[in-house]
């Protein structure tokens, strides 16, 4: 994330940074943000986070990656949240993963529609084009827990 938020801030664009306490007191925080928000926990930076977010995009990454991919994904499909998710297929980086999405769902374990709600290109543009025309899918199991979902802003 370090290297994107450098080049971002050296095009004339704006970074924030969000960080929990005990990694700013390891000198994990970027120095050059346009703002840094510190939080006590790891889940209290996510939510941050997705309350400041417009979509989510996950590159290449590892596991913080994945983690924060399948929770963001998840909320999606809970209606925690109304932004499109999505996966940018660096160089087929992410081929296994959508091979197992879709076997997931031929499994009967993911409906389909949660499936077609998250985008997957491997071309920045295209990438753009459909987080402008997302449309949010139906929200898992509402009926059953719309009383105890808070919707992030």
């Amino acid at each position: 994330m370090g290297i994107i938020a450098t080049e971002a801030l050296s095009h004339g664009g704006a970074v924030i940074g969000v960080i929990p306490g005990s990694l700013v007191d390891r000198e994990l925080a970027h120095p050059d943000l346009t703002r840094l928000e510190i939080v006590e926990t790891m889940h209290e930076r996510k939510a941050r986070m997705a309350e400041l977010s417009d979509a989510f995009i996950a590159l290449p990454g590892g596991t913080g990656t994945l983690e924060e991919f399948f929770e963001v994904w998840t909320w999606q499909q809970l209606g925690i949240h109304n932004k499109p998710v999505a996966l940018y297929n660096v160089d087929g980086f992410w081929d296994p993963l959508i091979a197992m999405i879709y076997a997931s769902v031929d499994a009967g374990f993911l409906r389909g529609v949660y499936r077609d709600a998250l985008i997957i290109s491997d071309n920045a543009q295209d990438l753009l084009n459909q987080l402008s025309i997302w449309k949010p899918a139906p929200q898992k199991w509402h009926a059953e827990i719309s009383t105890d979902v808070v919707p992030l802003p």
